[in-house]
């Protein structure tokens, strides 16, 4: 995914200001696609000069305020990249390479902190993710978007379920103090 193609996303749903539409990727978006202001920021005006958007005219104020909205070819751009195939991206999470090289040197048994600290981490989203769940998808909301939505927000449900498990198995495995597992010597290299 690409920040042009989120940007085109969010002002489809709602024309949008830059500073709304910040607003609206720090309360939604944020939670699958990240970016700062400026990005933001830079990437309306990309946009806008390549002829994907346009800024709508608004009555004279003192502030410089532009509201934008997606043109008819930003709207096939997005058209064009949603029907595109793109290969699942591998996982690239530095926990996951710390915890192979507490592997390789013997010291597993001093991530548990850091593990456990991730699991409650984890464990608040499952529960922001929840709440949103019962706020914005009651029963009986059928329409496209609606159903699209709550898709997008199960995927969210369900990795920070796996992310739960697999921490309290990671946490089990531990040598020592830190975790439930016997001290053994560290496995050959090899594997994931």
């Amino acid at each position: 995914m690409s920040l042009p193609h989120a940007i085109l996303t969010a002002l489809l749903e709602k024309p949008s200001s830059g500073l709304e539409l910040t607003r609206r990727f720090d309360k939604s978006i944020r939670y699958f696609w990240s970016a700062t202001h400026q990005q933001i920021y830079r990437e309306l005006g990309r946009l806008e000069k390549d002829g994907l958007i346009r800024a709508v005219p608004q009555p004279p104020s003192r502030g410089r305020r532009k509201e934008y909205e997606v043109l008819p070819e930003g709207r096939t751009a997005l058209a064009a990249w949603i029907t595109e195939p793109q290969d699942p991206k591998p996982a690239r999470d530095p926990l996951l390479l710390r915890l192979r090289a507490a592997a390789a040197t013997g010291t597993g048994g001093a991530l548990a902190g850091e593990l456990r600290r991730h699991l409650d981490l984890h464990r608040a989203q499952l529960e922001e993710y929840r709440a949103i769940e019962l706020r914005d998808f009651p029963p009986g909301r059928t329409d496209e978007a609606s159903r699209l939505h709550h898709v997008v927000l199960q995927a969210g449900l369900g990795l920070e379920t796996h992310w739960i498990d697999w921490l309290e198995a990671a946490l089990a495995a531990l040598p020592g103090p830190g975790g439930t597992a016997p001290d053994r010597p560290a496995p050959a290299p090899g594997g994931p």
